[in-house]
């Protein structure tokens, strides 16, 4: 397998972002997208109180989901104080924010909106596999950008380990469930929409990543043991070594 090709319209779409994220408007340069970024995270715990109050929905399931989107921001906040992406030491303009917002996270404040305006409360069931959906997405998360921010701080090159060993993307694969667990709450087809847009814009910056990394000589192994989202390997590995052990036996 040689060096993967980005396609071209993922890279259009990418270096479109780009440019209307960090320089759109023109001008100086004085925020760092990270400001941007945490400044999202931190005020919504707050903007769903709000609209909590706003429609005088207190109920069990609305604090829930509080706890959720809410408290997932302040997890992100100790992810980006502990181990930041580089890449969000970027600045970018003031109009730069505002299309991030208007293009990227400003979106995500649909869901809680969509939540608390539901006819019918969610039912148990469907609290507790959001729930789990959503906790499992904050470890992925969580634990794929520490891993790659200290194995790129000590040991350059392709990570093939750990939270990498079996999809190329793990922090995406962590964020799309924990967006995911948002939409099934709300339950309302603007929010799968919002999901899907999402969803898609990840799945751009996977095939730039594709891009990008497939220089390195390890690619071609690599690329063939992995997936670029889904770590399916967690589950058929176990069975490939078992007959692995036969066939040798």
């Amino acid at each position: 397998m040689g060096a993967y090709k980005t396609p071209g319209p993922a890279r259009r779409i990418y270096d479109l972002v780009g440019y209307l994220t960090e320089q759109f408007g023109g001008g100086s340069r004085h925020l760092k997208m990270a400001w941007v970024i945490n400044f999202h995270k931190a005020f919504t715990l707050f903007l769903i109180l709000g609209m909590m109050a706003w429609l005088e929905n207190f109920s069990t399931s609305a604090w829930v989901y509080l706890g959720l989107h809410g408290i997932y921001g302040y997890c992100w906040l100790v992810k980006d104080f502990g181990f930041r992406d580089g890449s969000f030491e970027n600045r970018v303009t003031w109009g730069g924010a505002l299309m991030t917002y208007l293009l990227l996270v400003g979106w995500y404040w649909l869901f809680p909106w969509l939540f608390l305006t539901r006819a019918t409360p969610p039912s148990n069931e469907l609290l507790f596999v959001a729930v789990a959906i959503h906790s499992w997405g904050i470890t992925w998360m969580i634990a794929a950008d520490c891993q790659k921010y200290f194995q790129l701080k000590y040991r350059k090159g392709l990570m093939t380990t750990g939270m990498f060993r079996y999809t190329r993307n793990p922090n995406f694969f962590g964020e799309i469930l924990i967006y995911l667990a948002y939409a099934l709450l709300a339950g309302h087809w603007l929010t799968w929409v919002v999901f899907i847009y999402a969803a898609s814009y990840f799945y751009v910056r996977m095939l730039v990543k594709d891009g990008s990394i497939s220089r390195y000589p390890e690619w071609a192994d690599y690329a063939a043991r992995s997936s670029r989202l889904l770590p399916w390997r967690l589950i058929t590995a176990p069975f490939e070594a078992h007959t692995l052990r036969e066939n040798e036996s």
